[in-house]
Order: structure tokens, then C-alpha cells, then sequence
């Protein structure tokens, strides 16, 4: 078992300030088994439920007010997705004071889930997003994590076939069984297509309409599918920073499948050799080193962003820092260099700091504002300066 220390350590302090913290993610991506850890770790007495569980479920059908009431302590509700009118009752509780209970909710995401927790407890929750495993907890295994992705049955798995034959059993699972039990109703093999074809468009800028003729459906439809499989924490929808610059500056976010394991499985890439040489092997590695900052760096989405004018120059990733700005470039390259995009993003966007993010073995101050990290060191040299 991969013991998860920086999550358990930032889970027990969100519990010592909020009533009820709830863990959003994917289904296998290790929820249980770090609020298991969490538990360990938490200074009292401990209950745990499992909505999945029949004999759980049941104790909560008849009066779960009754039988949370009664509890003390930690009281960790696995799946609570499946029964979202628990919240008003989550309320209630978590407004006792002294508080004799603190709630830690385990879930898959979905909008429904978040709308009708987010009414119900509103200021009393704290959501964290649990994404795959973290550099820090694979070692130096780059090109491995890259390829298998973060869940931790892929990473467990002791061949890249294991590996992409669990891959390929969670994508029928999620689709056949999470997908409707999150009252997503779309038949599965059209969302398959859909997230095959999302695969394909991995790392570019959204665009409905034409996403929309390709899939032979109306524009609002691929908007729907999108917006899915995002509340869904397996889609990540990057939002483009606007700048005071007189530039046409690009308005629709980009899209990103959240897990490279994923993303391959899709694309039928299932060994290192083939992802080198596949015309999306680029994007890949920039999805896959943007989602190892954001879980570094601990952002929410509110707190990352790209950036891109119709004139062709971009930044991979804006990060708001106080009046300041810290700017992202993701190149696989070992021999990172500025560029024209570069310098002008420096200038348009007047960042505090420009990182190139590269693939070689050293991280290295390069020119004024501007350093590189080699993504392999990530974890140690990625800090940002204080602002």
C-alpha cells in the first residue's frame, strides 16, 4: 500500500477547520483507501459507513438522523453519492455545537452531487479533489507513470498489459455502471465515442461546433457529454486567463483527459514506444506534467488557467499569485529554450516568473524571469516564490 502523506496530512487539517470535508474522484482512484489512512491518523474514535454496503444502507433508510446523531468522533460516509438527500441532514449536524462529530464524505463526483451539497452545506464543507498518484509517491518511474497513469491498480500492476487490462475493464465499468448510477443516462457506447474522440482532441482549445460535426450531433449535445464527463473528474475543462491587452485573446477553455492511462487506453497506445511515436505523444506528456503542478502545487480550478490570442501566442498555464502572475511553459524537449511565444507572453501578461517545464535531467535559471524545472524534479523544484 502507497502510503499517501501529503493528502492525509492537508485532509486532517481541512477536518480540524470545516465540519464536513468532502473527497471527490473517479472510482478506484484510491478514495477509500486513504480516508483509511486519514483514519489512522485522526486523534479519536472513528465509524465508518458504506452506502454500497446493504447492511449500511439500510441503517440509514429508516431515520439517519437517529443513527448519525448518536455517533462521536470521525464518521466517514463512503459513496455518499448515493444517497445525496443525506445533506440537509449533514446540515444539521454539522451546525451542533459543541460539534460531537466531524463528517468526512467519500464520492464520485458528479454536478448533482456538488449542486445539492453545495446548497445544502454551504460553509460547512470543504471539497478536496483527489487525482492519481503524485510524482512523489512513484519515485523517479516518470516515463511508467506517464504511460499507466495514476490510479493505483494500473501503477500496481506487474506488466504494462496488466496494467492496460485493468485500464480497459475500469472504462467499460465507468461507463456501463458509474456513469448511470450518477444519473447520467447516455447510451455507452456513444459515450465511448465520444471520450475516444475527446482522446484525439486531448490538449487543444474547444471547440463545440466543430467537435459537434465530427460527432454528428447538435453542438449542445457534445456540450453536454463534455460537461459529463468534467463533473465527473475524469475531464479537465483548463479556462483561458484574460488579460488587459489590446489582442484577441482565445475565450474557450481546453480540454484534457485527467489520467494519461486513460487517455492511452483510448487511443490504443499500450507500451512506451508506441506513445514516443504517436502525433498525440506531445500532448500527452503536457496533460500529464500539468496535472502533476496542479497536484503539487495544490491548485483549484479557480487558480489555473491557459492563455492564447488568436495571433498564435500562448502559455500553457497561468497561475494567479496575489497581483502576480507565474507562467507555465510544458515542453518534452532536454534542451529547453525561450521562444518568440514566450517573450511575448512575458511582456503581455508582465508574469512575475516564466518556468519551462522539459524533460531533460537538470533545473537551471536560464534568463531574467525565466528558469527551467526538469519535470523528473518536480516535487523539490517546482516551488513558487512567496508572494
Amino acid at each position: 500500500m502507497i502510503q499517501r502523506t501529503g493528502h492525509i496530512r492537508t485532509i486532517l487539517q481541512r477536518l480540524r477547520a470545516f465540519p464536513v470535508v468532502g473527497i471527490l474522484g473517479p472510482r478506484q482512484i484510491g478514495k477509500t483507501t486513504l480516508a483509511r489512512q486519514v483514519a489512522k491518523g485522526y486523534k479519536g474514535v472513528v465509524h465508518r459507513l458504506d452506502l454500497e454496503n446493504p447492511a449500511d444502507l439500510n441503517r440509514l433508510m429508516e431515520d439517519p438522523v437517529l443513527v448519525l446523531d448518536e455517533l462521536r468522533g470521525l464518521v466517514v460516509l463512503d459513496e455518499v453519492q448515493r444517497r445525496p438527500d443525506l445533506f440537509p441532514v449533514l446540515r444539521v449536524l454539522a451546525d451542533r455545537r459543541p460539534r460531537p462529530a466531524r463528517f468526512l464524505l467519500l464520492g464520485s463526483a458528479s454536478p448533482d452531487l456538488i449542486r445539492q451539497s453545495s446548497e445544502s452545506l454551504a460553509g460547512r464543507i470543504n471539497y478536496y479533489s483527489l487525482g492519481g498518484l503524485g510524482l512523489d509517491e512513484v519515485g523517479r518511474q516518470l516515463n511508467q507513470r506517464w504511460l499507466r497513469g495514476g490510479f493505483p491498480e494500473a501503477w500496481l500492476a506487474r506488466s504494462n498489459a496488466a496494467a492496460f487490462l485493468w485500464l480497459e475493464s475500469f472504462v467499460r465499468t465507468f461507463l456501463e455502471r458509474d456513469l448511470p448510477q450518477l444519473g447520467v443516462r447516455v447510451p455507452a457506447p456513444a459515450m465511448r465515442r465520444f471520450w475516444t474522440m475527446l482522446g484525439h482532441w486531448h490538449g487543444q482549445v474547444w471547440r463545440s461546433s466543430e467537435f459537434a460535426r465530427s460527432f454528428g450531433v447538435a453542438d449542445t449535445t457534445v456540450r453536454r457529454y463534455l460537461d459529463i464527463l468534467t463533473g465527473a473528474l475524469v475531464v479537465r475543462q483548463l479556462q483561458p486567463w484574460y488579460a488587459n491587452i489590446a489582442k484577441r485573446q482565445v475565450k474557450a477553455p481546453k480540454v484534457y483527459l485527467r489520467d494519461t492511462g486513460l487517455l492511452h487506453i483510448l487511443l490504443g497506445i499500450d507500451d512506451l514506444r508506441s506513445l514516443n511515436s504517436h502525433p498525440k505523444s506531445g500532448a500527452s506528456w503536457e496533460g500529464f506534467v500539468l496535472e502533476a503542478i496542479i497536484d503539487i502545487l495544490g491548485l483549484q480550478d479557480d487558480q489555473a488557467h491557459f492563455w492564447a490570442t488568436h495571433g498564435g501566442a500562448e502559455l500553457d498555464l497561468v497561475i494567479p499569485r496575489g497581483t502576480k502572475l507565474i507562467g507555465v511553459e510544458i515542453k518534452r524537449t532536454t534542451a529547453p529554450k525561450v521562444t518568440r511565444s514566450m517573450r511575448i507572453a512575458l511582456d503581455d501578461l508582465d508574469l512575475s516568473e516564466l518556468i519551462i517545464v522539459h524533460a531533460g535531467k537538470d533545473s537551471h535559471r536560464l534568463a531574467h524571469r525565466v528558469r527551467t524545472v526538469a519535470a523528473e524534479r518536480l516535487h523539490t523544484d517546482l516551488a513558487l516564490r512567496p508572494t
